[in-house]
């Protein structure tokens, strides 16, 4: 099993480099790949900043690429979670972060926008310190 850094998942996502997306798509296609949770983290980011995606659009091609049978994450469950948190409103960072602190007391943070998702979605106490 190979892992993956985020340029080659977002090469394949995107198409936009005819060199580097065939070969992530090769490798994708020959490979039992892992893709770390940063990876994940980082290409939600750069999908979103770089390539103007929705979190709709995104979310979408989570499913897709995370769906295939070659492709393995850390924990398929709590990302199931964290996708559909940010397609409720969540940000997809802090949906990251709210599925890894289940099960603690409270998830601290000065975020107000954060807190007020949170309320809606979860009953995961997230407040301020």
């Amino acid at each position: 099993m190979v892992a993956i850094d985020t340029n080659v998942l977002v090469r394949l996502l995107v198409n936009d480099d005819p060199t580097q997306s065939k070969a992530s798509q090769r490798l994708f296609a020959s490979e039992d790949v892992f893709i770390p949770d940063s990876v994940l983290l980082e290409a939600e980011w750069v999908l979103r900043a770089a390539y103007d995606l929705s979190p709709a659009e995104i979310c979408d091609a989570f499913r897709r690429i995370c769906g295939l049978q070659n492709v393995t994450v850390a924990d398929g469950q709590l990302l199931a979670q964290v996708i559909d948190w940010h397609e409720a409103g969540f940000d997809f960072a802090d949906a990251f972060h709210l599925a890894l602190s289940a099960g603690r007391d409270s998830l601290k943070t000065f975020d107000a926008g954060f807190i007020k998702v949170a309320r809606k979605h979860t009953s995961q106490r997230v407040e301020r310190p």
